[in-house]
Formats: structure tokens, C-alpha cells, sequence
């Protein structure tokens, strides 16, 4: 009875969460913008529904208690997050909280499946996190003097990730971890959300040669120091987001084609310098030829995207713990084998839904420095994504990169956390300038009015 229930599921889930994805892209609509509550209730509605069946097939498998306790919890934290955000932030974006919870919800039970400790452990984190954000907005909205604080946050966010120097440890490969008191933290992951901060600071008044000269060696030993930790996945994410970065302050295109041309040699130079690098692109060139070695785990990452199909396997019924490192870099997999390639492409577009709305907040933005700082998240979460998805399916090399609040990986939960709450300030902000905006002009239509009459 119970695979049954686990094969009927396969399908439901797919069309759930295909449902899912396409109010995503609903809302971008003017067509139903005098709907977009419903929109947003629907979402609700999906979501939960999406995630009660597959903790009751989870339940079902395992027979345990703790399953249900564990999903309860669960429940309560995107119901308070839910309310809380619409009590206290009534004007919030709905798609930003509403695909924080879905994708919130997706890892952790990829993660119960694969491993419980690792699923108690991120929930504990994102409760964390989630009580950090609900503070950030109402820091963005009073605080109107961080971009006066472009040397501090420059220096604090090379400190943080120099900090590896003193308190690092080496994992996969790379020295980008620090363990302080039993508690382990990838600085990088936090120091990205700094050092957009920090760029945006330097360029949004002063675009001269001279600023974009000092402001670009600053990021060169940033991207130096993740070179040398071997954290070559955060030195391409830093690397193309400073590019961006300075290509929408400037407008000139030249800037953006010398940083390619340089960070095509510096490519080329990594890729002589460090084994692990060489390691990862005989990997991408041939795993079949190199599966018992280098190319073991693109191989496996492979074989359970096929494995599962378009429907999945469901969930218990495929092999996900086979290919090494799952529950972090490789979560993409796992999805795809057990829930199938329709719900991953799904989960792609609901990523790309809040990708769509970051850079539209962005451009909305009258401010340089809240633009600049939109545009700057914006970016190194798009890339994050691309590297990720791109290393799992042997688009371009694997980078080690965490899949955006599904990934086991307390580091990448919070930062990630932190990043759609500043992008939700940012949408307050703009909300608020419009709020403004329009009661200017009514007052000065109203003036018109009145000296029309007389």
C-alpha cells in the first residue's frame, strides 16, 4: 500500500509544484495585478499542500515519531513567518516570503530523507536566521547612513574572510572554514553580503577613474584571498558580481570586457597552480573515463538525473547517498532522482521567479546605492545558482557550491536568509518613495486646482 502511495505521489507532486512555479510568473502580470492576493493564497495553499505529502510518505517509510514532531515544528515556523512578515511588514513582497518558505521547505525534506541530524541541525539555523531577518527591513528603512560606510564594511569583509588564516580548517580541498566553540562557519558566505555592501558604497558617489581604481584593487585582494584559500566557487562569485557591480555604476562596457579578459588568464592560471582544480576539469571533460577517480561523483550526479526520470523514483526508492557529498553540493541530484526532473525544472523557475523579482526591485530604485546594493545581490545569487545547477548536471566544472536554502550548509542558509530580507527592505523602501511620490503630486494637483478657481 505504502508504494502505492509513494507512486501516485510522484505525480501529484509534479503537477503541485508545476502549479506552484506558474503563479511564480503570474504575478509579474498587470494583467492580474487586482488578483495578486488570491495568487499569493493559492501559493499558501500549494506549498503546504506539497509539503504534507511528502512528510507523510516520509512518516510512512520510516515509522517514526520524530518525523511528525520534526514536520509540525516545521509548520509552525512558516506559519509564524508567514503572519509575522504580513503583520509587521504589511506592504512585504508575498513572492519573496512565499518562496523563502518553498524552498525552505523542499530542503528540509530532501534533507529529513537523506539525513535527520543534518535536517534538525539546518531547521535550528533557519529558525535563527528567519528571527535575524524579520529585524533587517526595519534596519534598512531607518538607517539611511550605510553608504557613508564604504572603507569600514570593505575592511570587515576582507577581515572576515582572512579570519580563515587564524581559525581556518580544510574541507574538500579548500581552507574556507573556521570553527570557533564546537560551531563551524564559512565566512565567505556572509562576506559576499559585505562586500556587495561595501562596492556599493565606494561607487554610487564617485565613479571617477581614480575611485574605480581603489575600489577595484580592494576587490582584487578580496578575490585573492578566496584564490588563495582554494574557495574558487566564492572568488567566482565575488569575481562577476564586482563586474556587475561596476558596469551598472559606470555604463562602460570596456570595464566588464578588461575584467573578463583578466579573469579568463587568472582561469588560466588557477587551473596550473592548484591540482584540485585540474582535478575537477578532467571531471567535467570525461567522468566516464575517469569514474574511478576524478570523475566518480559527476558520474553518479549523472546517473540519478537519469534514473529519476521526469516523475522521480520517489522518495526512498532511488540511491541518493551513492554519489559523495549529496546533501550539500550535489542536493540537486537527490531531488531529481527521487522527485523527478519536472519538479526540479520547476524548483529552477520558482529560483528564477525570485531572481526576476531582485533585479526588478533593483531597477525600480531611485537611489544609486540601493540600486547598486539590489544589483549586487541580485548577482551573486543568480551565480550561486548557475554554479551550483551548472556543476551538478556537468554544465560547466563543479565549483562546490550550495544549492540556496536547500543545501544542508547553516553558512548558506543564513547568508541566503539575510539577502532576501535586505532585498525585502529594499522593496519597502521602494514602496515607500512611491507612497511619497504620489502624495506630492496630489498635493500639487490640488494646489493647481485651487489657484485655477481663483
Amino acid at each position: 500500500m505504502v508504494n502505492v502511495i509513494i507512486h501516485i505521489s510522484k505525480y501529484i507532486l509534479a503537477i503541485l509544484a508545476a502549479s506552484y512555479a506558474m503563479k511564480c510568473f503570474t504575478v509579474f502580470s498587470d494583467r492580474h495585478e487586482y488578483d495578486r492576493g488570491h495568487v499569493y493564497i493559492v501559493q499558501n495553499v500549494l506549498m503546504f499542500f506539497i509539503h504534507f505529502i511528502c512528510y507523510l510518505i516520509i512518516y510512512l517509510m520510516t515509522k517514526d515519531m520524530k518525523m511528525l514532531y520534526f514536520y509540525a515544528a516545521q509548520v509552525v515556523l512558516f506559519l509564524v513567518t508567514l503572519i509575522v512578515y504580513g503583520t509587521v511588514y504589511k506592504n512585504a513582497s508575498r513572492l519573496i516570503i512565499n518562496n523563502m518558505c518553498y524552498l525552505l521547505m523542499v530542503g528540509f525534506v530532501i534533507l529529513t530523507r537523506l539525513d535527520f541530524d543534518m535536517a534538525i541541525r539546518q531547521f535550528a539555523i533557519a529558525v535563527a536566521a528567519v528571527c535575524i531577518s524579520l529585524i533587517i527591513p526595519a534596519f534598512i528603512l531607518r538607517v539611511r547612513v550605510v553608504d557613508k560606510w564604504g572603507k569600514f564594511l570593505g575592511i570587515f569583509g576582507f577581515l572576515m574572510i582572512a579570519s580563515v588564516f587564524v581559525f581556518g580548517k580544510s574541507m574538500y580541498g579548500a581552507t574556507n572554514w573556521i570553527s570557533i566553540g564546537g560551531f563551524s562557519l564559512q565566512p565567505s558566505e556572509l562576506a559576499k553580503i559585505v562586500f556587495v555592501f561595501f562596492v556599493a558604497a565606494m561607487l554610487a558617489r564617485d565613479t571617477s577613474f581614480r575611485q574605480i581604481v581603489i575600489t577595484t584593487a580592494a576587490a582584487a585582494v578580496y578575490v585573492l584571498v578566496l584564490v588563495i584559500e582554494k574557495d574558487l566557487g566564492a572568488a567566482v562569485i565575488f569575481f562577476i558580481t564586482y563586474l556587475v557591480m561596476l558596469y551598472v555604476a559606470t555604463r562602460q562596457f570596456r570595464y566588464m570586457a578588461l575584467g573578463l579578459a583578466a579573469g579568463s588568464g587568472a582561469a588560466v592560471v588557477a587551473y596550473q597552480l592548484f591540482a584540485h582544480v585540474r582535478t575537477r576539469v578532467i571531471a567535467w571533460k570525461d567522468p566516464w573515463g575517469n569514474y574511478n577517480d576524478a570523475g566518480y561523483q559527476i558520474a553518479q550526479s549523472l546517473f540519478a538525473i537519469g534514473t529519476g526520470g521526469w516523475f522521480g523514483m520517489g522518495l526512498f526508492k532511488g540511491k541518493p547517498n551513492t554519489i559523495p557529498v549529496v546533501v550539500s553540493d550535489f542536493v540537486f541530484s537527490a531531488i531529481s532522482e527521487e522527485m523527478g526532473a519536472l519538479f526540479a525544472i520547476c524548483l529552477i523557475l520558482v529560483y528564477f521567479s525570485c531572481f526576476l523579482m531582485f533585479i526588478n526591485i533593483s531597477l525600480q530604485l531611485v537611489k544609486p546605492f540601493y540600486k547598486l546594493v539590489a544589483m549586487g545581490l541580485s548577482t551573486a545569487y543568480g551565480i550561486q545558482l548557475f554554479l551550483c545547477i551548472g556543476g551538478v548536471i556537468k554544465l560547466i566544472p563543479h565549483t562546490g557550491v550550495t544549492m540556496p536554502l536547500i543545501s544542508y550548509g547553516g553558512s548558506s542558509v543564513l547568508s541566503t536568509i539575510i539577502i532576501f530580507a535586505v532585498i525585502q527592505g529594499l522593496y519597502l523602501l521602494r514602496q515607500r518613495e512611491v507612497y511619497i511620490l504620489e502624495n506630492r503630486q496630489n498635493e500639487g494637483t490640488e494646489e493647481e486646482c485651487s489657484q485655477n478657481k481663483y
